[in-house]
């Protein structure tokens, strides 16, 4: 990543491209440019750089600071509405630290300190009090979605050949005469509206949708480094998790992944729907596997994650809210966040119509376990399925005259207390993977070989995440001292 950070300098500022020096906290007008990125195309800016490609350098005393300032700022709608979580990440180069940060474009139009920015060549400019340019915004806004992003180098060697197969099959099974049963590839790709033409730009490609469809694990984390969904169950380890699948591979087969976790973890019950027996658990887990994977916000970092109890299977999902608060049956108001990539899980048979979700798993829990479920929109969805009648010793009279949020509280505990407990399995995850690393460079080995040994594919994240960490704690020594980044570079444990 340091290379592409460095390669952005060296191209100098342009449309997608902002510099701001910046020693000891971040600069006054930073939000102008994050809101403009938002609202325009995305792009890259970069803290400790002056407008003639200098590297200045951000002080080190204060960098902490600043990343703290910057993640604070992002959740404040005041600051940035909607809200937005982006990251900020520190390098070094020449001996001197500089902060990048990645502003993608939004689907949505986003203001700061209640003004609305667009970005030109020129920079950043208000238009608040331009209302045929805010109109123009929103037209453009409302028609494009960032599943339909193009990726222009992109081709179909990066996409899976089984995974169309797998798709055709099940759309097979839907409708015998399924129009995709004689389409190759490139057809079920280009009629399905996964292949796309900009008419401003020219620019053609696959869109992001059919990456994450159908793409290889390599090509989705090049293009969505942040993509994952965290399944994760808690029986006897409230604390922890007693069973975790941490899902970072495309659509279809993280569908799979998910219901077989359910499956695992969950009890089945079967009713009669006319002459048939179904399986209200699938139906349910069908429904909230869905929602995870078809109506997360891709713009945002956020991990969605579904985690298991003894009580419920509870789901968060990062957001866009159209409103906030409660949804039930009668005030759900279906909006489609990605609309390609749900008109092919209807297409396979995965999905239904929009808007059948919160009226299917309401449905379905009432079966199974004589209890509403809870549905909550907010930058964060959440969805609440209750598993049993009761919760523990509390009577169902006693849940009835709960008030909705006393039974958000029973099911799902405190979402702090959650957070610190998924925090420290993450935690004691890398701790085991630190120490597989140490035990294995007690000789020299270069990074693809810890990579392979370790069974990680995506090199920029291994490097940040585990080697770097590694290095600057004083447990790996690398090879090359002085070159951090050379291809001849190897690392061995310290002695």
């Amino acid at each position: 990543m340091i290379d592409i950070v460095e390669n952005i300098i060296n191209q100098g500022e342009k449309i997608n491209t902002e510099f701001k020096e910046a020693k000891q906290k971040l600069p006054k007008n930073l939000f102008e440019t994050v809101c403009a990125f938002l609202n325009r195309f995305g792009g890259n800016i970069i803290l400790g750089v002056n407008d003639k490609k200098d590297i200045i350098g951000v002080d080190k005393n204060y960098v902490l600071q600043m990343k703290k300032d910057f993640a604070n700022l992002c959740n404040n709608p005041q600051k940035i509405s909607p809200t937005i979580y982006l990251k900020i990440t520190d390098y070094e180069i020449d001996g001197k630290t500089v902060l990048h940060i990645n502003v993608p474009d939004s689907p949505e139009v986003h203001r700061t300190g209640g003004r609305i920015y667009d970005r030109n060549e020129d920079g950043d400019f208000d238009i608040t009090d331009n209302s045929n340019l805010v109109l123009d915004m929103y037209i453009r806004k409302k028609e494009i979605h960032i599943e339909d992003k193009i990726f222009p180098y992109a081709t179909m060697g990066n996409l899976r050949k089984d995974l169309f197969e797998k798709a055709k099959k099940w759309a097979i099974l839907k409708n015998e005469n399924h129009p995709w049963k004689n389409m190759t590839n490139e057809q079920i790709i280009k009629s399905s509206g996964l292949y796309r033409e900009d008419v401003m730009t020219k620019e053609k490609g696959l869109t992001l949708a059919a990456i994450l469809l159908f793409g290889k694990d390599e090509i989705i984390m090049s293009c969505l480094s942040h993509f994952k969904t965290d399944a994760i169950y808690r029986n006897e380890n409230m604390d922890r998790y007693d069973d975790r699948d941490v899902i970072i591979t495309n659509l279809i087969d993280s569908y799979e992944r998910l219901m077989q976790f359910v499956q695992k973890h969950t009890n089945d019950k079967f009713y009669l729907e006319g002459s048939h027996s179904n399986s209200i658990r699938d139906k349910i887990a069908r429904e909230l596997c869905c929602n995870l994977l078809i109506h997360r916000e891709l713009t945002s970092g956020i991990t969605s994650r579904m985690i298991i109890t003894k009580e419920s299977i509870y789901t968060e999902n990062p957001n866009i809210p159209r409103m906030r608060g409660f949804i039930t049956v009668e005030n759900c108001i279906p909006y489609s966040k990605n609309p390609k990539i749900a008109k092919i899980f209807r297409e396979i048979g995965l999905a239904d119509e929009l808007g059948s979700g919160v009226r299917n798993i309401t449905n379905y829990s009432e079966i199974y376990s004589g209890r509403e479920p809870i549905f909550e929109e907010g930058d964060i969805f959440k969805a609440t399925v209750p598993l049993v009648k009761v919760l523990n010793e509390t009577t169902v009279a006693e849940v009835n005259n709960m008030t909705v949020r006393e039974l958000t509280a029973a099911l799902v505990g405190n979402s702090k207390a959650q957070d610190k407990a998924q925090d420290e399995a993450q935690d004691e995850a890398q701790d085991e993977i630190d120490i597989k690393i140490i035990e294995f460079c007690n000789k020299e080995k270069n990074i693809f070989e810890i990579m392979e040994y370790i069974g990680y594919k995506n090199r920029t994240r291994f490097r940040r995440d585990y080697i770097k960490p590694l290095v600057e704690k004083g447990l790996l020594k690398m090879t090359i001292p002085d070159k951090p980044t050379s291809k001849n570079q190897k690392y061995i444990s310290r002695k």
